[in-house]
């Protein structure tokens, strides 16, 4: 019976003491969660105005906005690895009642050494909107979503992550795999 008793206290202190080590842990893990969010500020670029925008002046400025590549001359908006390659294109033109859209998509992919050619890329969606009825002075608005998601982000009130577009590639190739397409 002593010895059933000092498992027992044994056993709830070694409980008590995981709680307390699983609780001080995820403390932890938030405060430096908030204390990172909070330092952070999104980036963003001067979009251009409605008067002033074309077609290809907008897909200029989302390549400006995602690119790497600017990162030398202005603070980098997207955080990516250089491994990451992309490709854009305007999609097309909807024209409705009170604004425009036009929408765009840039294909992402990491091509390596082996494999030049990557097994699955993930699609980032842009929307720029122009409003007919609002003053042509002011900036366009845009918009942006990953083609596994509705989410729609807005460049400046979003901070983009890189795992995002890993989970959509990883995701597809998982697909792949378990169809046992080639």
């Amino acid at each position: 019976m002593d010895k059933e008793n000092e498992n027992a206290a044994i056993e709830k202190a070694a409980h008590t003491i995981v709680k307390k080590v699983i609780r001080a842990a995820q403390e932890c893990y938030l405060n430096n969660v908030q204390k990172e969010e909070a330092e952070y500020t999104a980036r963003n670029i001067q979009w251009t105005t409605c008067e002033n925008f074309t077609v290809e002046r907008g897909l200029q400025q989302i390549e400006e906005y995602i690119s790497t590549e600017y990162a030398l001359f202005v603070q980098q908006t997207w955080e990516l690895h250089k491994s990451w390659l992309h490709c854009s294109e305007f999609l097309w033109e909807e024209d409705l009642q009170y604004s425009k859209k036009y929408h765009y998509r840039v294909l992402w992919s990491i091509p390596t050494r082996r494999k030049p050619i990557p097994l699955a890329t993930a699609s980032t969606y842009f929307v720029i909107e122009i409003s007919k009825i609002k003053p042509v002075i002011l900036p366009v608005e845009v918009f942006f979503f990953l083609e596994s998601s509705r989410l729609i982000h807005r460049p400046e009130h979003c901070r983009f992550r890189e795992k995002w577009l890993k989970d959509i590639i990883e995701n597809k190739i998982i697909l792949r795999e378990r169809l046992k397409l080639p």
